[in-house]
């Protein structure tokens, strides 16, 4: 017996929830398959702050947002069923589905596909022995289940996943003995690499890895320079006593459900094959079928979510429960918002560009793209980099990306982005900091300091977002490390201030000599 929907939906992440909530918000019939035992997707690993604005939930954590959308979904209607493998997706919109040991028939009038991508592996000498582990099943095993993936850990990638995952496993007590990529330039945002870089984590660009060592499990790793054909340089090897490896090398849409189907890849020049054929709205080839998130093209979480809302927005349209009018109008609203993230120096346009500049048409730090950190020597050009008498905001944030949750929560509007999200921010020149600290902690980039250069008796006091168990407690003296991790000065903590609006992220106050202010960006205790 074949059960009928007249939509459904095979993934239960970010994108695929948005787009069953937007159809059951019209009145259709909606069922959810996925194959694991919790829904939500990978918004449930993501404990770090969302970019964008608040539209996107900016500097919302991700698994907050997961939590939103089940309670929305559940408010909508939408039946989810977990541990449902979907097995076969056919042109007609029937679906084979296995639940348990049975395989069941559905068959919707439309249908949604939000399978997600798949983790990329490299091959090396050793690369499967235990130890030997993905980025993505790094954070399952932190942020889902509590445990430490390992003690000492290299991390092999530095796109977003990589940065965002090496600090994650610093949360979480382990030590990140490196990140290493055979690419010239770190590949993620340069926010994400600097909170890495102040901890003391070094960073070893244009090296990939030789080896894995050990018999029964990692013991150690071998890395090596690679030349620009990405080639090893004999010679160049070193060892690292290591007992993880985690690889952030990219993912692949999980597309076969679709190629089942018969929906066209795109293989136009620039694609490689791999995703859909897709309109704007998501529909492929075959009128009523979509992809959505990953599968469509890997993108973060906040795009996927939106690209489900206005996939769903055009199943309601047609099917008929909505005026295609009126979904037009929707639809356009949402790729407005979705055009708004797609801006700046990561926009999908500037892929494989080497860019010198911002948009501001200031030098872009050399230093950060190879080391992961703004040079002293480098910081002054950018506008959020401003001295004043008493304390004020210091914005490190030296590249375009679409994200301004501080101009937004400043009381006083001593912040400005302006209309366009990827602006650098700037300090305004007639606001007058109180210095509550609510940028610091809703920088989603954690790139905010608030800095008095003259507090008292030459001294300079330094407030740093801080996320790492336990606190610091106040009178407390450790160290000062600058934004390349090293030791700079004796640092007094004098103030450790926890709030409910600050969401997790402390603030902590150090003091510090006067010439230091503009250098100390880190606290470790002695």
């Amino acid at each position: 017996m074949i059960k009928r929907y007249d939509l459904i939906v095979i993934g239960a992440g970010p994108s695929g929830l948005s787009a069953a909530i937007e159809a059951a918000k019209r009145k259709m019939s909606v069922i959810v398959f996925d194959e694991n035992e919790k829904p939500g997707g990978q918004l449930f690993k993501q404990i770090h702050k969302f970019f964008g604005s608040r539209e996107h939930k900016a500097r919302i954590r991700g698994y907050v947002i997961g939590q939103e959308l089940l309670k929305e979904a559940s408010e909508a209607g939408v039946e989810v069923v977990l541990h449902a493998t979907v097995t076969g997706l056919y042109m007609d919109k029937e679906i084979v589905v296995q639940i348990g040991d049975a395989m069941y028939h559905y068959k919707g009038d439309a249908i949604i596909v939000a399978t997600g991508a798949a983790e990329n592996m490299v091959h090396f000498d050793g690369w499967t022995l235990p130890g030997v582990i993905g980025a993505g099943a790094a954070q399952t095993m932190m942020n889902l289940h509590g445990i430490r993936p390992g003690s000492r850990i290299l991390m092999v990638g530095t796109g977003n996943v990589g940065l965002v995952v090496s600090y994650q496993l610093l949360q979480a007590g382990c030590e990140v003995a490196a990140l290493v990529d055979a690419a010239p330039r770190i590949g993620g945002y340069g926010v994400h690499a600097a909170k890495v870089a102040r901890t003391g984590v070094p960073f070893w660009l244009s090296h990939t890895v030789v080896k894995a060592e050990g018999t029964d499990r990692v013991t150690g790793a071998v890395i090596a320079k690679v030349d620009e054909k990405f080639q090893f340089i004999p010679g160049t090897e070193k060892h690292l006593d290591v007992d993880t490896i985690c690889l952030a090398v990219g993912l692949s849409p999980m597309a076969q459900l679709l190629k089942m189907a018969g929906c066209k890849m795109d293989d136009r020049p620039g694609h490689d094959g791999t995703t859909p054929l897709c309109k704007e709205n998501g529909e492929t080839s075959i009128p009523g079928i979509y992809a959505v998130g990953d599968v469509s093209g890997i993108e973060e979480a906040s795009s996927a979510m939106i690209e489900g809302r206005m996939a769903g927005i055009a199943a309601a349209s047609y099917l008929g429960y909505e005026d295609e009018k009126k979904s037009e109008e929707e639809i356009q609203e949402q790729e407005e918002s979705l055009g708004s993230l797609r801006k700046g120096m990561f926009a999908p346009e500037n892929r494989g560009k080497i860019l010198k500049t911002t948009e501001e048409g200031i030098p872009l730090s050399e230093t950060l793209l190879k080391k992961g950190y703004v040079a002293d020597e480098e910081i002054e050009r950018f506008p959020g980099v401003t001295h004043k008498v008493g304390i004020h905001p210091v914005m490190e944030c030296t590249q375009n990306i679409p994200c301004n949750p501080c101009q937004d929560v400043c009381p006083k509007h001593c912040i400005r982005i302006g209309e366009d999200i990827t602006a650098l921010p700037q300090v305004e020149e007639d606001g007058t900091c109180i210095g509550c600290g609510l940028c610091v902690a809703s920088c989603s980039g954690q790139a905010i300091f608030l800095v008095d250069e003259n507090a008292e008796n030459g001294m300079a006091e330094v407030t740093i977002p801080y996320e790492f168990l336990p606190y610091p407690e106040e009178g407390e003296k450790g160290i000062g490390l600058g934004r390349d991790g090293k030791k700079l000065c004796v640092a007094e903590i004098v103030q450790v201030k926890k709030a409910k609006a600050f969401d997790h992220t402390a603030l902590v106050t150090m003091r510090v000599p006067g010439d230091m202010a503009m250098r100390v960006r880190f606290y470790k205790k002695d």
